[in-house]
């Protein structure tokens, strides 16, 4: 059953057990789901625990984007993403501003997605945005073998977390399939340093915002930091959960429930040690071409769709030129 009427504002970020998501019985998948949805709908932020990735893996990501952001300027300055014009590869510090008409987030990540050669149906199609990942493959040679594993494996995770979310609205659960068989997804590593004391006013490690796509999995230290906004505008902490993954809803799903599940605002902000923060997001996009647009279930019962449809392709690139203030093309 969906619900129609919100709940009260939340007042923290659930904890959602996955366990009964992988079993063969239906009935204890859509119990699941029903978490999910009072989740989806507010804070549209929660928790997944075994989820099936071992800690060791997510440690080992975490390991890895430290190793990364170690290496000399001189070495990462060539993998910039803005030099292949894709969106792929290093973003230096403050290189994105989240929250517009904020200073720029005081950030360093690295960043890849679908690598499409010219063989690919995307360089055939002239999809805009697309193009290869760029690897530091002379200075950290397994760099690329490891950071891939990891991302395959979240992606997977995502497609499982899609199905359990279809379920929530009393679709079928293959009903995102179609177009995460070979998503368009982005997988980053992201490092925060401690907040300086003369930051400019409203300058944080990443300036409030909403996700872009459909489904974002986050791997965090255990340093903290990241702050979620409730429905009634407080700002809740989503502090780090060992063995935890932080899910939340992208600005897809909106246009997909007509508002019923929200796209939340959050923030970063690592002012609460002289400590680095090291996160890893990955976001779990449609393909290009897969059509967003308000499910049959949602259509039937409000006989309208709130938001007109688009391809994720087109929502994602008008975001990404939002963002970081320049074309990706």
């Amino acid at each position: 059953m969906i619900l129609y009427e919100p709940p009260k504002p939340a007042t923290f970020v659930p904890v959602i057990d996955l366990t009964d998501s992988f079993s063969d019985d239906l009935e204890k998948r859509k119990a699941v789901a029903w978490e999910i949805q009072k989740a989806c709908i507010d804070p549209g932020f929660f928790y997944i625990k075994n989820h099936g990735i071992p800690q060791e893996v997510m440690d080992a990501q975490l390991k890895l984007a430290a190793e990364f952001f170690d290496l000399p300027l001189d070495v990462k300055l060539p993998l910039d993403s803005k030099n292949e014009d894709s969106t792929r590869g290093y973003e230096p510090m403050a290189a994105q501003t989240l929250d517009e008409g904020s200073p720029p987030d005081l950030k360093e990540g690295f960043m890849s997605s679908v690598d499409a050669d010219e063989n690919h149906r995307y360089t055939k199609l002239n999809v805009p945005g697309t193009g290869r990942n760029q690897w530091p493959t002379e200075a950290f040679p397994e760099f690329q073998e490891k950071y891939e594993a990891y991302a395959n494996r979240v992606i997977e995770l995502g497609r499982h977390l899609a199905g359990i979310v279809a379920l929530s609205l009393e679709l079928p659960e293959d009903y995102f399939a179609k177009g995460l068989e070979e998503p368009l997804h982005y997988c980053r590593i992201l490092k925060y340093p401690p907040m300086p004391k003369d930051a400019d006013k409203n300058q944080l490690g990443a300036g409030a915002h909403s996700d872009w796509g459909l489904l974002t999995l986050l791997l965090q230290d255990d340093i903290g930091g990241l702050e979620v906004r409730s429905a009634d505008g407080e700002w809740l902490a989503a502090p780090p959960i060992p063995g935890a993954y932080v899910v939340n809803l992208g600005e897809m799903f909106p246009v997909i429930t007509n508002d019923r599940y929200k796209a939340t605002m959050h923030r970063v902000l690592n002012n609460h040690s002289d400590k680095t923060r090291y996160s890893c997001p990955t976001f779990v996009d449609p393909e290009y071409f897969y059509k967003v647009e308000v499910a049959p279930t949602i259509f039937e019962h409000d006989g309208k769709a709130v938001h007109p449809s688009m391809t994720a392709g087109e929502h994602l690139r008008a975001q990404f030129e939002k963002s970081f203030g320049t074309a990706a093309e």
